[in-house]
């Protein structure tokens, strides 16, 4: 399959790329918690107590492998550029981008198409090849990272 990415492809893969980060399961701070046992109430007590809060389950894999690859994109991006572009996924109204970037609206605008169109451009000059090669080097340079880092901490427990 060749196809061309288009400005509207990639808006699309990132509002995508949003909804999944979103989905994510959230994360809690160990330290964070009390031990005290969980209070549960009956159904005349509990009604109206908390919100209810309605979540979608877990993204599936292929939805987080796509996430991981547009938030790669964004690295393509100047900062302001790339902050632009993820309010936009998010579906942050320009109201707020507006007062964010301090800009008008029309300026907003045209620094995100700007933004989504650079995306493109660079989509459609890489064969699909050279992106896989690119994001398995990232991965692989991430996984050696964290293997030095585990090592500075077993090197600082036999010094110990």
């Amino acid at each position: 399959m060749d196809s061309k990415w288009t400005p509207k492809m990639v808006a699309a893969r990132m509002e995508e790329a949003a909804t999944t980060l979103k989905r994510l399961p959230g994360t809690t701070l160990q330290g964070c918690r009390a031990f005290w046992p969980e209070i549960l109430h009956t159904a005349g007590e509990a009604y109206g107590w908390d919100q209810a809060l309605v979540r979608l389950g877990p993204p599936p894999a292929d939805a987080i492998t796509r996430m991981d690859e547009c938030l790669e994109w964004l690295r393509w991006l100047e900062a302001d550029q790339a902050k632009l572009v993820w309010l936009r996924a998010e579906r942050a109204p320009w109201k707020l981008i507006v007062v964010k970037f301090a800009c008008d609206r029309s300026t907003a605008w045209r620094k995100w198409n700007i933004a989504i169109h650079q995306i493109a451009a660079r989509l459609d000059a890489k064969p699909k090849k050279m992106l896989q090669q690119q994001n398995a080097r990232h991965l692989q340079q991430n996984l050696l990272q964290s293997e030095s880092c585990l090592r500075g901490v077993r090197d600082d427990e036999h010094t110990r």
